[in-house]
Parts: C-alpha cells; structure tokens; sequence
C-alpha cells in the first residue's frame, strides 16, 4: 500500500498527529482473542484496531514464540496498539473480572441461539472475543459471555477467515459508536492521553532510530 504516512512525518507532525488520534481513542472497547496461533491473523487485526480506535488488544495463547508481528501487514499499527497477554489458564477469570467491571462480553460463535453481529449494542463497554481458526472460541468463555454473535453467511462455507470477521465487526461498532457522538468527544482523561503518547513517543524512537530516522544520542 506504500510508504506508512506517520514515517514522513517531522517531529512537529507527528506530536500533532498523536495528539488528535487520542482524542478518538475508544477505551471502552477491547478485542481479545483466544488461543490465537496465526501471527499474520494478530497483525492484521491490530491494524483494524488501530484503525477502529482501540487502544488495547488482549490475547491467549498457548505458545507465543511464533507470534511475531508481521510489519508489511501492519504498516506499522503494532507501535499504537497495546497488546497485553493473558495467561491461557487465567482468560475466563479474566474475563469474568471484567464482567464485574461493567464490560459486556461478546463471542463470536456458531450455536442454535447466536444473534447477528449487528443486533449487539456496542455503545456499551464490550470486549470483543474472537476464536482461532481451528476451534473457535475456547467453551469456557463462551458460556461466560452476554452475547454470542455470527455473521450471516450465505454460502456454502459458514465461517469468514477470523481476520476479515474481526473487521466487519469491529467497524460495526465504530458506526455506533460515531452515530452516538463517542468520536466526538474525547474519552479518556488529559492524563491518560498523556501517558499513552508518552509510551507512543518511546517506542516510535526506537523504531526510527533502527531505520536509521533518528541518529543515535
């Protein structure tokens, strides 16, 4: 897709870019997902989060040595994003915390009593919990979770690739989360943006200074 538009920025831009891009952030809504194996799967929905929003991506997995960030996918989403890990054996207490935290828990899944993906309310606090592609979505949580969701299929095959399904469901959000003024209004506190540009800041040297951007102090 060319050049990542942040890397021609100079410094000035850039602190102005970040500054604006927090104003959006929605912190009331989060992605997990579980038991992830595909490293490309992880980058591409991370940049759908840094697209939608987000600003905190939780994930599961069993082994995550091979779970590199693939940076031609992200286009360099992974230095905005905040991926925090969850310990395979801790998810559904996890999960079930955030419950008691006011969150809304919604899985994607394919039962007798799933809903669409767009019959859910995400103007709510909602963490969004997205399977593997091999067994979806660990029983556990889904037994946990307040909404069970598809996206209705009208072919043969019944399940879309958990990247894409991510997408579609996650722009859902932000179109309700855009019609009821959340875009518009900042949603975290000064010092929280603060704090989050101050992370960006640090992370975003390192990555110019290995390109070569920034020389070296």
């Amino acid at each position: 897709m060319g050049t990542n538009s942040s890397e021609a920025m100079n410094s000035d831009e850039r602190l102005e870019r970040m500054d604006a891009i927090l104003l959006h952030k929605q912190p009331a809504l989060k992605v997990m997902l579980d038991d992830v194996h595909s490293s490309r799967n992880l980058s591409a929905i991370l940049r759908t989060c840094d697209g939608v929003g987000i600003q905190q991506l939780y994930y599961s997995a069993a082994d995550d040595h091979d779970l590199r960030i693939h940076k031609t996918i992200t286009q360099g989403a992974h230095r905005w994003v905040e991926r925090i890990r969850v310990g395979t054996e801790e998810k559904t207490e996890f999960l079930q915390e955030k419950q008691t935290q006011g969150y809304q828990i919604v899985v994607t899944h394919l039962e007798k009593h799933s809903i669409s993906f767009r019959e859910v309310d995400y103007t709510k606090p909602t963490i969004i919990v997205m399977g593997n592609e091999k067994e979806g979505v660990s029983s556990g949580i889904v037994d946990l979770a307040d909404e069970v969701v598809i996206i209705p299929m009208q072919g043969m095959v019944q399940s879309l690739n958990v990247s894409v399904a991510a997408a579609l469901i996650l722009y859902e959000a932000q179109r309700q989360l855009e019609e009821a003024g959340r875009y518009a209004v900042p949603q975290l506190s000064e010092k929280q943006r603060e704090k989050i540009k101050s992370d960006w800041l640090y992370r975003d040297n390192i990555a110019r200074r290995s390109k070569g951007k920034i020389p070296l102090p």
